[in-house]
């Protein structure tokens, strides 16, 4: 039953001595410009039944040192120090003993489900084969244990569902399956290498949990890498942050989150948005990009983006050494900082434009869709493909959106938010309803001159900034082509491209160079300067920002924010990540199964959720805060989303509702045989929702 419970605490350890020790770790790579020092000498303790979070950015060493543990580096990878597990030193094994320790003593959780399994073999099939290797077993009673597994990690009718593959599960599911592989053979030690990065925040909540049971019933020690803080702040013990290839700072959770004591922990700690709160705080960026683990200098790594770095920081790099009271830190100033006389952020300047008293008035009306749909067909054949139903996609999807307004679209993947997005985008009449932009209905007059013209009004901001720009054209070519498209002569073009540049904060050093050699900050803010080359007046944003680092997004949030506000854009934001969402967002609806469910002010939406599927989205945000994310109530959806191919004569929810349970006997007719309509809440303009329960 789906109840609003608080998280389970930690279990405390019953040992003292660990189960993993790792002794200066170090792991390198050949490359054309010499050698990468991917990891610089790591050393840590695992002891049974805690969690060990590694957090940083991307290119810290983060997954190497996972990889290096488990012993799955390619072959002209080196890898020099001790992994010692149960005694034994993994460093230097040959790939028949290590496959002997993986899945056994050690099993490992990977960031992508899909290509963790095998897809030719069922679910069944991969654990009975996963116990059968470690454990003297009957087919049959490995396929009795699998079954067992399943059920546990919480795969529902878990018999019948082992006979399925992996493509026939959903992308949490799938997760599942790969966290019972993992614990399939009880092991002390588990590895989870960034286990809900594709996630939904619901999916995401259930994962995590399943996890802390899977650990639970095994009694393992964990290695959680992850760049979500929030999930840091719910589910360690104690955290260590990577910078160029080492730990910089290492302590307990609640240590490390109430007075980080090395700057970049608390710059990344600076950059998070969150959602609690009516008031934002400032967002701060951490200036620079990390170091090439090529040839690093002498000194700190970081102290070329250090807002207090010294002289004496740039002549030898710091170890790590213990700060009384909180853990070990790798800083000259780490006693300043610990103390309280010297603040690691350095000078934190308030960005402009964030709070909702500094946002400018709405203008005109930019976009206006009236009961959009979308629906596919569903065949079924190889070779002669026959429908057999209607996947309904978007269903009467209704919305304005206002010059200098952005408006976030939220819902689990598969609710229809992209699909509205992309129906925008077509620029052509819709299957059902009506788009208008700029007071121009779309598909009323199919001239290509109309077209071309509204196609200026309208761009779009991809999720994948590298996948985005063509590999083959400099940056001044990928601004330029935008231009050319419209009928621009040369020297307005260069005008225009440097003007660009200037707009997203890049030097014009930057123009010669090709997507490869940029920073992904530096490639989304070159898709964003792509998109508003033609003059746009409505920028579609397809998760923005879910791609990039916490550091880099708060910079471009920071970035959205002030044009926004310069230009008087209207923003059109899908996205997963709800703090982001609150951060840039002026209104949120909240889709499911194609239909808005609640519309209203963000901080409204945020402060008062009305029904019962906004609420549990908000209740599953991790936030950057372990002792209110380990003591607040969270509303658990049980369950998958159903499919759009099958929808419920009434509410569309229903059969996930916590409300429908407790409902009366009228409430619940009403509830299986009604579609709700939009109504109005009582003194908040605007905020609407659609539940018969409420």
């Amino acid at each position: 039953m789906t109840l609003a419970t608080p998280r389970l605490d930690a279990v405390p350890p019953a040992e003292t001595t660990p189960v993993l020790s790792v002794r200066d770790l170090r792991i390198s790579f050949p490359s054309e410009a010499g050698t990468v020092e991917a990891v610089r000498g790591v050393s840590f303790d695992l002891l049974p039944g805690r969690t060990l979070c590694i957090v940083g950015e991307s290119g810290s060493g983060k997954s190497a040192t996972a990889t290096g543990i488990m012993g799955l580096l390619p072959p002209s990878a080196s890898l020099r120090g001790e992994v010692l597990l149960g005694g034994q030193n993994l460093v230097g094994l040959d790939d028949r003993a290590l496959s002997r320790v993986r899945g056994n003593s050690i099993g490992m959780i990977f960031q992508d489900p899909l290509s963790a399994l095998t897809p030719i073999f069922s679910v069944g099939r991969l654990l009975s084969d996963a116990l059968r290797v470690h454990q003297d077993l009957t087919k049959r009673a490995a396929r009795e244990q699998a079954a067992e597994l399943l059920d546990l990690v919480g795969i529902p009718d878990a018999r019948n569902r082992a006979t399925s593959f992996p493509h026939e599960f959903s992308g949490g599911m799938r997760q599942r399956v790969v966290i019972a592989l993992a614990i399939a053979n009880r092991p002390s030690v588990l590895v989870a290498d960034e286990p809900t990065t594709a996630l939904d925040v619901t999916v995401q909540a259930q994962i995590l949990d399943v996890l802390r049971l899977a650990q639970r019933e095994t009694g393992a020690g964990l290695v959680l890498i992850t760049h979500d803080l929030g999930v840091v702040a719910g589910h360690a013990d104690d955290v260590a942050v990577m910078y160029a290839g080492r730990f910089v700072e290492r302590a307990g959770v609640e240590e490390l989150f109430r007075r980080p004591t090395m700057p970049y922990t608390a710059r990344l700690l600076a950059a998070v948005p969150t959602v609690d709160g009516g008031v934002r705080r400032p967002l701060v960026p951490i200036g620079g990009e990390p170091p090439a683990l090529v040839g690093l200098p002498d000194g700190c790594a970081f102290a070329s983006r250090c807002a207090v770095a010294l002289d004496a920081c740039h002549s030898g790099e710091p170890e790590l050494s213990q700060v009384g009271g909180h853990g070990q830190v790798a800083c000259l100033r780490a006693t300043e900082i610990a103390d309280g006389s010297l603040d690691p952020r350095g000078d934190v300047v308030p960005v402009a434009g964030v709070a909702a008293s500094d946002r400018p008035e709405a203008g005109e009306v930019v976009l206006r869709v009236e009961e959009l749909v979308k629906t596919f067909p569903v065949t079924k054949g190889a070779l002669l493909k026959r429908r057999t139903g209607t996947l309904r996609a978007v269903n009467g999807v209704s919305f304005e959106l206002r010059a200098g307004e952005t408006l976030g679209l939220v819902g689990e993947s598969g609710s229809g938010k992209t699909t509205t997005l992309m129906e925008i985008l077509r620029l052509r009449q819709p299957e059902g309803g009506r788009i208008e932009i700029a007071g121009t209905e779309v598909g009323a007059a199919g001239s290509r001159a109309l077209v071309r013209e509204l196609r200026q009004d309208v761009q779009i901001v991809m999720q994948d900034p590298l996948g985005a720009l063509d590999p083959r054209l400099p940056v001044f070519e990928l601004l330029a082509e935008p231009l050319r498209a419209i009928g621009r002569d040369r020297a307005s073009i260069s005008s225009r491209v440097h003007e660009l540049l200037g707009l997203v904060g890049l030097d014009d050093a930057v123009s010669d160079r090709f997507p490869a050699a940029l920073s992904g900050g530096q490639r989304q803010r070159v898709g964003i300067a792509r998109a508003l080359a033609t003059e746009p007046k409505l920028l579609a944003l397809d998760e923005p920002l879910s791609a990039l680092d916490v550091s880099v997004q708060a910079g471009v949030i920071n970035l959205l924010a002030r044009l926004k506000r310069e230009l008087g854009l209207a923003y059109l934001v899908v996205a997963h990540d709800l703090a982001v969402v609150r951060y840039i967002s002026d209104r949120i609806a909240v889709m499911y199964l194609g239909y808005i469910v609640e519309t209203g002010d963000t901080e409204t939406i945020f402060t008062d959720p009305k029904h019962p599927y906004t609420r549990a989205l908000l209740s599953a945000v991790p936030r950057p805060d372990p002792l209110r994310e380990r003591t607040r109530e969270r509303v658990v959806l049980e369950g998958e989303q159903p499919s759009a191919a099958r929808l419920p004569a009434g509410c569309v929810f229903v059969d996930r509702c916590p409300l429908y349970r407790l409902s009366d006997d009228d409430v619940r007719r009403r509830c299986r045989q009604e579609r709700p309509v939009p109504t109005p809440v009582t003194g908040q303009p605007g905020h609407l929702y659609a539940c018969h329960g409420v």
